[in-house]
């Protein structure tokens, strides 16, 4: 094979590892129409839930590609919301989210296994001033299109962790909260 034939075939190759890559749409949550909730069981009773008011992110996705997803997303600790002031200034404090010292919860992925229609999206949830592993199932909810024309996509996930893990023990011990935390999260982001 001489020299430009192949050339003709790097250049080829290399168009074909761009071309999946060239499909992806960047697309930023709409915080209005988006919540992201968290839930943590009560004296082993009930579960009680809460969620957080204000948070911020991106999601690259390719229908087409869905391995090549990608989530990044951060979250203000202090506007933690559970419908009781009391509480959720106690959440707030040095025994649960320490909001003064550590500000911001942030998840960013680092690779997407596909099942079906359903995305294992593997990435470094940090909090606390700790980084730990976290798998959130996403799916797609639907699509549309935004009063002012612009594309709207949907998503749905879960995902749980252990909050001693991050260094979060008040009442772990004693059986006051589970150390289970779940998350779920429905999130609507436009295409940027």
């Amino acid at each position: 094979m001489n020299f430009l034939n192949r050339l003709k075939t790097l250049v080829l190759v290399a168009a074909l590892c761009i071309m999946p890559a060239l499909g992806a749409d960047t697309f930023k949550i709409d915080t209005s129409h988006s919540s992201i909730m968290f839930a943590a069981k009560h004296f082993g009773a009930a579960w009680n839930y809460g969620r957080f008011n204000d948070f911020e992110g991106t999601v690259v996705f390719d229908e087409a590609n869905l391995a090549a997803t990608k989530v990044d997303v951060k979250i203000v600790a202090k506007s933690i919301d559970t419908n009781n002031e009391r509480r959720d200034k106690h959440l707030r404090s040095p025994d649960f989210f320490n909001a003064a010292q550590f500000p911001d919860i942030t998840f960013k992925s680092s690779k997407v296994e596909v099942d079906g229609e359903t995305m294992k999206i593997h990435g470094e949830l940090a909090m606390l001033g700790k980084k730990q592993n976290v798998v959130v199932t996403l799916a797609k909810s639907g699509e549309g299109t935004g009063m002012d024309g612009g594309k709207l996509v949907g998503f749905h996930g879960e995902a749980s962790f252990k909050r001693s893990d991050f260094g979060m023990n008040y009442g772990v011990g004693n059986g006051a909260l589970s150390d289970e935390v779940k998350i779920v999260i429905s999130i609507e982001t436009k295409k940027v």
